[in-house]
């Protein structure tokens, strides 16, 4: 019996690779978008979903179940990226990033979580970032909402090891997909003391996506991830030295090691 998977956010960008991979593999795929309508020739079926409302989170559950009598595994992706000065980043907009990057993935979860547990068994995998792992000038809030995803797993595994449902989180780190014409860019304001900044970093940012990897990786690494009998805790996808970034941050002295960052980001 083919397994089925919900990937959420999956009508672009990484989680549109891993649906078209799976799918390939014989995995029943469902994916999810606020606009289904818009993907009417996606390879796998796309359902309607926005994490930042619950209803319809538990509307596409229901379907899914109601369809395949199960649902094996729970792949998080749907995000969002911010941009900014925090101190020039409205509240709206930061709770709205946490709401899609953290609150949401949660949710999700709650709701596949009463199936699984009937099942006794189900994979939840939660895509992160290696910005989690690191506060990035001009992306706090979108590494403090990846690294809370990163923090809020390991408490989650622990507790529903009873009932035979694993959980583990997957970090890319720069990939070439639309992310960046779809975060929320703080505007670049004339008077404000941090434009020059902010606009140079903002460019750097940009190009490290456009010159990314190919999403592809990321749909062979949750492949090889789902064919894992006891998934690790944590697992980085991406260039050698935006992994290696993270071992850095664990070995070298907090100044160093920010010292670095701001070398990087010409700060």
């Amino acid at each position: 019996m083919s397994k089925v998977v919900l990937i959420t956010g999956g009508s672009s960008g990484i989680g549109k690779s891993i649906g078209e991979f799976l799918t390939e593999k014989g995995f029943k795929v469902y994916g999810t978008s606020r606009t289904p309508e818009n993907y009417k020739n996606s390879q796998f079926d796309i359902l309607t979903l926005d994490v930042k409302k619950i209803e319809t989170i538990s509307q596409a559950v229901q379907e899914i179940i109601r369809k395949e009598g199960r649902l094996d595994v729970l792949i998080n992706n749907a995000g969002a990226g911010i941009t900014g000065p925090i101190e020039e980043i409205p509240d709206a907009e930061i709770k709205a990033n946490f709401e899609t990057n953290f609150f949401g993935p949660i949710n999700v979860i709650k709701a596949v979580l009463p199936q699984m547990r009937k099942q006794k068994a189900g994979l939840i995998l939660n895509i992160t970032s290696i910005a989690g792992y690191m506060g990035l000038p001009y992306r706090g809030i979108y590494s403090a909402s990846k690294g809370a995803l990163e923090l809020v797993t390991e408490a989650f595994r622990m507790e529903l090891k009873e009932f035979n449902i694993q959980m583990t989180n997957v970090a890319p780190g720069d990939f070439a997909t639309n992310i960046a014409a779809g975060r929320y860019h703080a505007p670049l304001l004339n008077d404000s003391p941090y434009k020059k900044p902010y606009g140079d970093t903002l460019n750097l940012m940009n190009d490290h996506v456009d010159a990314g990897s190919n999403p592809y990786m990321m749909a062979e690494a949750v492949y090889k991830i789902m064919n894992t009998s006891t998934p690790k805790v944590h697992y980085k996808v991406g260039a050698f030295m935006q992994k290696f970034s993270i071992v850095l941050k664990r070995i070298l002295p907090d100044k160093l090691y920010e010292k670095i960052l701001m070398n990087h980001y010409k700060l």
